[in-house]
This record gives structure tokens, sequence and C-alpha cells, in this order.
């Protein structure tokens, strides 16, 4: 396996990376279970070597060498997944896009920002806000991902509910195929060309391809923002209070509803115990966001919102990014995760019953508490955070997968959907099928299989292991 390293360096050069420091930084992403076996000791297998690609050349000219000598390639961005879409096994190459930074172009003109994927979010947010302008996604891990990584994953930002999710923002992308083919899709606002090849990548989690460039489209910074709070009598009035103020097309770029659980903790002083807080922000041009706050509050009124402190709103917006990482709880014997869904309108408050109450019997469990932050006219989605400790260390791992499993049981017998926006990684993969059915599964297979023939790049994320027996 040392000769593709060798391979590599004398293709690439300074650009391959053989030190155990490096290999050991890039050989998982920040799942739960990958930070516990790392803090048990457990031996985690590190890449041969990490190619830290400058250039689109150089990623294609790095998969062709993989591709020719049969060697399995991960792709590597900022790293900051959190459903084990990166577990490098033995004897593979991380393509790493931490040098493909930076601002290709910007389109004032036609609202368009074209980035290297490996360029931090939050630096490129700042770098269009320089013009005036906002790409308008904000994932809570804007601060320590990347453009390419929202592309793979699919994300979807805590302004989704106004600006769009990721699939939205995206005009065109550059990809480097599994043979080193490199795919430029058409820069339009629109085409009825054929299926949308851009779709194709969003959600691949580097199973497809590897993302180089994402042009975005972009909008003007906001001329107005407004922020307003109400609390209401159970977590029931709130969803119906989003449906309704969904309906007629009121979009609000935040919309967030806590169960009681939630609100207490997160709203002590502003929200009364045992009723459910709602925060919304309005942004936009200034008669808009009048009339849009004004509707809504209107909305929330009517199904007996009271309101509270709009301060509560800056408060978030401040601190909404700052979540301790999982390390310490960990260390305490404490096992914890989020999990988001979506689900329709309908399926939503039995959906968060069955989950909450299936979590509340696990072993150990502290906590099972849900909130909505993404809302659509046709349904929501809905994050369940669940906490446990169980008596033994070694049920940590147990209790954790028990907890995720009665989760995606309860949300396929429901018929909503696994995930929201973190993707499906590994956590999420043997629920998959459950989701697309036997024949989804199977058009996926044959897209990797028609691209990537001998599976070479990034196994085991997305799609279950196949059955060949």
């Amino acid at each position: 396996m040392t000769r593709i390293v060798d391979q590599l360096r004398s293709a690439l050069g300074k650009s391959v990376i053989t030190d155990p420091a490096t290999l050991k930084e890039h050989c998982r992403d920040l799942w739960v279970l990958n930070e516990l076996r790392d803090l048990e000791g457990e031996a985690l297998s590190h890449p041969l070597a990490v190619v830290e690609a400058r250039s689109t050349e150089e990623v294609s000219r790095a998969m062709r060498l993989c591709r020719e000598a049969g060697v399995t390639v991960v792709p590597y961005g900022g790293g900051s997944g959190v459903c084990g879409a990166i577990q490098v096994p033995e004897g593979a190459v991380v393509i790493s896009t931490a040098k493909l930074q930076g601002l290709v172009a910007l389109d004032s003109e036609n609202l368009l920002a074209t980035f290297r994927s490996g360029t931090n979010g939050m630096e490129a947010e700042k770098r269009v806000r320089e013009d005036g302008l906002t790409i308008g996604h904000w994932p809570q891990s804007i601060d320590v991902s990347t453009v390419g990584g929202w592309v793979a994953t699919r994300a979807a930002g805590q302004f989704s509910t106004g600006y769009g999710n990721i699939e939205d923002l995206v005009m065109d992308l550059e990809v480097v195929l599994p043979d080193g083919a490199v795919l430029r899709t058409r820069r339009t606002p629109r085409a009825s060309s054929g299926p949308d090849l851009r779709q194709l990548f969003l959600g691949s989690e580097g199973t497809l391809g590897i993302v180089t460039e994402v042009t975005f489209s972009l909008r003007p910074l906001p001329e107005a923002s407004r922020g307003q709070a109400f609390h209401f009598e159970s977590l029931a009035v709130g969803v119906e209070t989003i449906r309704r103020l969904m309906r007629p097309g009121y979009r609000p770029p935040v919309i967030r509803l806590y169960d009681p659980s939630e609100s207490g903790r997160h709203f002590p002083e502003a929200c009364p115990e045992d009723r459910a807080m709602l925060i919304l922000l309005h942004e936009g041009p200034a008669l808009m966001v009048a009339a849009e706050a004004e509707g809504v509050a209107e909305i929330c009124r009517e199904t007996g919102g009271i309101e509270t402190d709009r301060a509560v709103v800056d408060h978030w917006l401040e601190k909404r990014n700052d979540v301790p990482g999982f390390r310490e709880f960990l260390e305490k014997g404490i096992i914890l995760d989020t999990i988001e869904v979506a689900s329709t309108w309908d399926r939503v408050l039995p959906l968060y019953e069955r989950v909450t109450q299936s979590l509340s019997e696990v072993e150990g469990i502290l906590l099972a508490t849900g909130h909505s932050s993404h809302s659509y006219r046709s349904g929501t989605n809905l994050y369940f955070t669940f906490v446990a400790r169980p008596e033994q260390r070694s049920r940590m791992a147990p209790v954790y997968r028990e907890c995720w499993k009665r989760t995606m049981d309860a949300v396929l017998e429901l018929g909503a959907g696994i995930s929201h926006h973190h993707g499906i990684g590994r956590v999420r993969r043997d629920a998959l099928p459950g989701e697309l059915g036997q024949s989804g599964i199977a058009v996926l297979r044959a897209v990797k299989r028609a691209l990537d023939p001998g599976g070479l790049l990034n196994p085991g994320a997305l799609l279950p292991e196949e059955d060949v027996s």
C-alpha cells in the first residue's frame, strides 16, 4: 500500500501529508460514537496519507491514481459531521479540501458567488457581506463547517424557513467524479434539461464525487430585522400556530418552537412553567417586515399566544451556536445526541409523543425533549434531544443505539422522514431502506455502481451494506 503513497508524492509533491498527527486528525468525524471510541482508547484506522489538494486538477489526479491502484478514497472537509459519514477504513487515502480555499468570483449584478469547496462557512458569509450581500445559510456549525460539506450533507441553516435550505441556495457545482473526470453543472436559474445533476451530489456524503467549487445564489443584506416571541399553553397549540401562519405564505426566516421542558431550560425568565415558547425573526424590506410581523402576531394571539420580551430573540441570536462538545459529557458517563426528523402536519404531534415516550423508557434516560426549527407549508421538522447515564460505562454505546433505534422505528412507523438536515452517515444507514424502500435503495446502488464501480469512494457511508447471501 505504500506504493500509492509514493505515486501520489511523485504526482502531487508537498500536497501529500503522512505525519502521524495529520493522519490521526483525518480518521473520523464528530459522531458521538467516534468520540466515545476515541475517549476509551479504541484504536481507529488512520489513512495511509492525506492529500491536501490545492486545485481541482490535484483532486482529479489523486482520484485517478487511487482508482487505478484500487485504493479507497475518503473525502474530508471540515470534519464537523455528527452522523459517522467519515470513518476511514484501513488502507485508505483521504482527500482533504482544506487548501481549496476562498472566493473564486462574485457577481453582484446576478447575485452569485463562487467559492472553493474547502472555504469555511463563516468566512464565506463574511466575504459576501463586504459587498452588502448574504448567503443566508446559517447552520449551527457555520464556524467549523465548509461550503462543500454543506452540499455533501444536504444541510439546512437556522434561517431556512425564509431563505431556503442548501438545495435552494446552490446555483451550480464543480465535482470531481470517482474516475477523476470533472463535472460542471450549468449556471442557470432553472432548466428543464433532464434530471437536475446538482441534486445527485446534494446529500451524497462523498460517495459519488468530491465537490470542488460551489456557486451560491445570494440576496442583499436585509434592510430591517425584527424579533418577537410568544408562549403557548402547550406544544400542540404552538404547532397549530405555525401551521396557520405558514399556510397563507408568511415566511419568517426563524420559527423555533420549544416544548415545555426545553422552554424552561432555555427561557426560564421569559416563559412560565409548562408553557411552550415560540421565537420568530422577520427580515427583509422594512415594509415587508412590519406587515409580516403584525400578521404573524395576530395569528399567535388568535391561538392564545402571550407575547413576551423580544429580547429573548436577541439572546438566542447571540448564543445560538454556543453548544458544548460531546466529550465533556462522555467523560462523566453521560451519552447524548440530537436527532432531527421531518413530518407533515398531521403526524407531528403523534410523532413527538411516540418518540419522547419511547425514549423515556430507555435505561438511564435523564432527558427526552424536542423542538421544531424548520417549517414548510406542508409540515415541519422535529429536533429531539436525549440524554442518558447508564449505571455502567460499558452500556453507553448500547444505550445510545437503543435511543436511535427507538426514534427511527417510530419515525418510519408513522411515515415521517428519518433525517431533516444532518444526513445519514452510519448512524441512520440501516434505517434508510425503511424510508426509500428497496426500489429506492436499488436506484442509489445503481448510480453508485455506474459512477464508482469499484466502490472506492467513502464506502460505509449512506448506503447500508449489501446483502450478498
